[in-house]
């Protein structure tokens, strides 16, 4: 499939993510968000498509990740994959 806007992908949180988002939170206070852990996954919407962002035919991704909390997590430049930092698409549910 290819990635277009508007559409919902699953997003693996990197280390680096996870000390943002942290960091972000205490600052503004924990009340009602949970704290993230690295290889977590969060629903995320696409808002950008780069298509050849990563090599020819490999899009890279900007999206903004929903969190478990009244914030979300903004995603630039971001490559299909399943590590931290990358998005993947759902898995089908039958």
């Amino acid at each position: 499939m290819t990635p277009s806007i508007g559409r919902i992908v699953h997003y693996t949180l990197s280390p680096d993510d996870v000390r943002r988002i942290n960091d972000n939170r205490l600052k503004l206070g924990s009340v009602g968000r949970n704290r993230v852990d690295i290889g977590e996954v969060y629903p995320a919407i696409i808002v950008r498509v780069w298509p050849d962002e990563h090599g020819p035919g490999i899009p890279g991704i900007n999206a903004q990740a929903f969190l478990d909390g009244d914030d979300t997590h903004w995603i630039l430049s971001a490559k299909e994959g399943t590590e931290g930092g990358q998005w993947q698409w759902p898995p089908r549910v039958e």
